[in-house]
């Protein structure tokens, strides 16, 4: 249990500091993901 804790504590900080790159990086890949959809129509 310890374990969970711990590692839910340590992704909780990862993911706070990095939203805003996370959320670029989902940006970027979405708009890969729609140009290419379009693209393909």
């Amino acid at each position: 249990m310890q374990t969970i804790a711990t590692t839910y504590r340590g992704l909780s900080l990862l993911f706070s500091l990095n939203w805003d790159r996370i959320l670029f990086v989902a940006t970027i890949a979405g708009a890969l993901w729609l140009g290419a959809y379009v693209g393909s129509l």
